[in-house]
């Protein structure tokens, strides 16, 4: 019998045995769809952007107008990375991404926006996993990630490659939770130092990150309940349960010091590299700011309840807040934070969420300005997490005795979410082009001087130069009423990129009247005078243009374009080897610029004093210079072809001077192709070119 029993229990040891391995195979299995379906529902909004361009809105600066990222990713890459601003700001390992994208990818685009589709998704699966691990609610956990994944504020984040930082940083930020749940249940030296590595990366990508150790702080009180950690002296009086409780807080306090370090060093980098920035602005009146902060708070929540109506960029409200809307932005700030601090025992949650929200939003939410918009959607990409903890965990609790309000919450839920989902699939289809996304923010928003500068830039670029001035004379009358120097910055740039347009369109005294005024906002603003000395070369005002192109020099010194420019005009003047000079400083500054090496090639080739020409070395340069261009730009191979002729090399500059020309009447350069039946008349005589003009 004994024997019977034993077996009998042994099957019932074996029977439970393998119900807990099915259980265990079944949450792994809910896991994988869980996974799975996160990542579909974020691909489904945001993949569309593989079929996107860049926009003209820091995209140049990030990526396509900066040579070192288009370098792609080498060790001199890398070193300018962590010793240099980007896109002024220090952010290197974001730099390096991009990097590494154009090492993969060069310019198309769509390889860029399939990063930060991935870095997305990555970080909406990190966000599941370690608020499952830190909660053990399942279902919530979805819910916030979901939300997370597709809610229409975070298109920006997404959808913009300049926007890169966000994602990249969310990942690193998320890893650091990961790690820092593994540390608070076993705390080890090892397990902190994982905890700060990531951090640091998570700074080197985005320092927007510097508010995380409070972060933690505030997961320490839940779902961590570390302040709650029970006395380790049983049946003792309670003020020394009260002592050890003071201790653990300590404690908590203590270990985010070196955090707190960290995040330091990332606002001292930040303060510097943005002051030192060309084109740093001055604040505006902190009173200013002070309001719409509080203003911007609320703007978010209602944004993450209600988006619509969402824009690239929102103007600054300046003064023009009403004294009730601040008065009632701060009623309700006051209000929800002191239900959080009062009901932190019974809705820890709340108390957690609603400081995760308002800590992560502190660096970003304009008491230190950076720019001018007034908010911006991007900023609330990890603060929402708060938010959504505090709706995801309130809806159960109100919901959790009833089977029936449960079914009806999770249909809720998946409402919310579809609908979410389908308006961010909707603003993610302005982020197509620069032109979408730039129409679509004038539609939504008011006065927006921002959006016409930048359409009319892109008009500019079309050659659609009516259309171009009219939307820069409409940004500029909407500065007009800004009269603060927080404004002066761009407002210069306005007057430039109409000068601009204008210029091109043959209007060069209108032109000039703007270079004065954008000088007279910002007196050394070095594009102005190089711009400008750039017309005043074209009309033949030599002299003047000069005195522009060496100020232009004197702001600054390394500037490829303007040695260049330079050179030509004291061409023109006759003062050959003084332009050879500042022919050559620009190609060292710009090896990979033919423009240079074709100037010089140019005087060597064809200069009148003796003790100038050099053929072999005009042939170097202008082979070169050649093949940089594709052999698509006649003006070079007019200068290949004058560099054979000085070196007697009279059957191949007769060739590449026969195909410079057919180049040129192709593309309707009429005047060059005539220089060049010119030339080719000298060749065929075995005579070589003497000029001292580049012309056309």
């Amino acid at each position: 019998m004994a024997v019977r029993r034993l077996t009998v229990n042994n099957n019932k040891r074996q029977s439970g045995h393998g119900q807990g391995l099915l259980r265990g195979v079944r949450s792994r299995s809910l896991t994988i769809i869980i996974y799975l379906f996160l990542a579909a529902i974020s691909v489904t909004v945001f993949g569309q952007t593989i079929r996107y361009d860049f926009v003209n809105f820091d995209d140049d600066l990030y990526v396509y107008n900066a040579p070192a990222i288009q370098a792609g990713l080498t060790i001199k890459g890398i070193a300018l990375a962590f010793t240099t601003p980007h896109a002024r700001n220090w952010h290197p390992l974001a730099t390096i991404s991009h990097m590494l994208d154009c090492q993969l990818y060069g310019l198309k685009a769509g390889g860029h926006h399939a990063t930060n589709i991935l870095l997305h998704t990555i970080a909406v699966l990190l966000l599941f996993r370690v608020l499952r691990q830190m909660t053990g609610a399942v279902w919530r956990s979805v819910v916030v990630a979901a939300l997370f994944a597709v809610h229409p504020l975070h298109v920006e984040s997404v959808a913009w490659v300049s926007e890169r930082k966000d994602v990249l940083s969310a990942v690193f930020f998320l890893l650091m939770l990961n790690a820092y749940v593994r540390y608070a249940r076993a705390a080890s030296i090892t397990r902190y130092l994982a905890v700060a590595i990531l951090f640091a990366a998570g700074l080197m990508s985005k320092p927007m990150l510097v508010s995380a150790p409070v972060v933690l702080l505030f997961l320490d009180y839940w779902p961590l309940r570390r302040f709650e950690q029970p006395s380790s002296t049983k049946g003792k009086a309670k003020i020394l349960k009260s002592d050890h409780q003071r201790r653990v807080i300590r404690r908590l306090f203590l270990e985010k010091i070196p955090l707190l370090v960290l995040s330091a060093g990332s606002c001292v980098i930040t303060f510097v590299v943005q002051k030192r920035a060309t084109g740093a602005i001055p604040p505006l009146p902190f009173p200013w700011r002070l309001q719409n902060a509080f203003a911007s708070y609320v703007i978010y929540v209602w944004k993450t309840l209600w988006p619509t109506r969402l824009a690239v960029f929102y103007p600054h409200p300046d003064n023009t807040l009403a004294i009730w809307e601040v008065i009632l932005a701060i009623g309700f700030l006051l209000a929800v934070t002191v239900a959080a601090i009062v009901f932190r025992r019974e809705r820890p949650y709340l108390f957690t969420g609603w400081f995760w929200y308002l800590g992560m939003l502190v660096p970003v939410i304009g008491l230190v300005q950076v720019g001018e918009q007034g908010y911006a959607d991007r900023y609330t990409y990890l603060p929402h997490i708060g938010l959504f903890l505090v709706l995801a965990w309130s809806v159960a609790d109100i919901l959790a005795r009833s089977r029936l309000r449960r079914r009806f919450a999770a249909a809720v839920a998946v409402t919310v979410i579809i609908a979410f989902a389908s308006c961010a699939l909707m603003q993610t289809t302005y982020w197509r082009n620069s032109e979408t996304l730039w129409t679509h923010t004038l539609a939504v928003t008011s006065n927006n001087d921002i959006a016409h500068n930048n359409l009319g830039y892109l008009c500019v670029e079309r050659g659609d130069l009516d259309k171009a001035i009219s939307h820069f004379e409409e940004a500029l009358k909407i500065r007009s009423g800004k009269p603060e120097a927080h404004y002066d910055v761009a407002s210069a740039f306005v007057q430039m990129n109409l000068a601009d347009a204008l210029a091109r369109k043959g209007q060069s005294d209108e032109a000039m009247v703007h270079y004065e005024e954008a000088i007279k906002l910002q007196p050394n603003y070095a594009d102005a005078y190089y711009n400008r000395g750039n017309v005043l070369l074209a009309k033949g005002r030599i002299d003047e243009a000069i005195v522009d192109l060496e100020k232009t020099l004197q702001i600054q010194p390394d500037d490829a374009d303007a040695h260049t420019c330079l050179g030509n005009a004291l061409l023109r003047q006759g003062l050959l080897k003084e332009a050879i000079a500042h022919y050559e400083k620009a190609l060292a500054l710009a090896p990979e610029d033919p423009h240079a090496r074709n100037n010089i090639a140019w005087v060597l080739a064809i200069s009148s004093d003796a003790s100038i020409r050099d053929g072999a070395k005009a042939i170097d340069l202008a082979e070169v210079a050649a093949a940089l261009s594709g052999g698509r730009e006649p003006r070079f191979l007019r200068t290949l072809a004058a560099a054979y002729a000085q070196s007697g090399r009279f059957s191949e500059a007769l060739a590449a001077a026969q195909q410079a020309a057919a180049i040129a009447k192709m593309q309707g350069k009429t005047g060059l192709a005539n220089r060049l039946n010119k030339d080719l008349m000298l060749y065929r005589g075995h005579l070589p070119l003497r000029e001292d003009s580049l012309g056309d």
